[in-house]
């Protein structure tokens, strides 16, 4: 079994306080910070970009996992690289070639990651397998934080885990205390989470808990 790591999204913090919640998470035992960003038009939403970025990978060493919710991916990926980004996922229901991308990003320094969408189907992923470090599984829809976990995602995470068993896969949307045991079980091992940990009255039990599902 693969080590839990856990990814704290940043999406769900105090933006009013945020590199003070960026410390509560790391102090907690976070692994990673996750940043959700969003375009308005690949998704229903706008949120962070290239300037936060710049400026917590600055002021802390936690590695920066950027997932790109938007439509166009590749005319970013140095950008976000340069920002400070670890690792750049992109969706792989984006318009620009996947190949260029995956290319690009690796060309820049970073990790490549592949998100999935709910309503995508875990084989649009198995070409790209060997390509990459990383899936990213939505279990939402994405665009906004706090919504619930959709069950039926644990079989798509089964599906590819059954393909590769050293793939790191990620997962994003409504995990908590409740449903990450069911998630680990599926095969998954980057668990993020948002309003689960920044609306905990302690993170750190949070955290902890889901770091450790694996001997529960």
């Amino acid at each position: 079994m693969k080590k839990i790591s856990v990814c704290p999204s940043i999406l769900s913090a105090d933006f009013a306080c945020l590199m003070k919640d960026v410390k509560i998470v790391k102090d907690a035992g976070a692994d990673i910070l996750h940043f959700d960003v969003m375009d308005g038009h690949f998704v229903p939403n706008i949120s962070i970009g290239i300037p936060v970025l710049k400026s917590l990978s600055r002021a802390s060493d936690m590695f920066m996992d950027v997932h790109l919710m938007i439509t166009n991916p590749l005319k970013y990926i140095q950008n976000f690289a340069d920002a400070g980004a670890n690792s750049i996922t992109f969706h792989i229901e984006a318009d620009d070639n996947k190949e260029k991308c995956i290319e690009e990003i690796k060309k820049a320094g970073c990790k490549v990651g592949i998100s999935l969408k709910p309503h995508t189907p875990a084989n649009a992923i198995k070409p790209y397998l060997e390509m990459i470090d990383m899936v990213l599984i939505m279990t939402v829809e994405p665009g906004f934080g706090g919504q619930k976990f959709i069950p039926s995602m644990l079989n798509k995470i089964e599906e590819i885990r059954k393909c590769n068993s050293t793939i790191d896969i990620q997962v994003d949307g409504g995990i908590n205390t409740k449903n990450f045991k069911d998630v680990v079980n599926a095969g998954a091992n980057l668990l993020v989470a948002g309003s689960a940990i920044f609306e905990s009255d302690d993170p750190a039990f949070v955290i902890n808990s889901l770091k450790n599902a694996a001997n529960i």
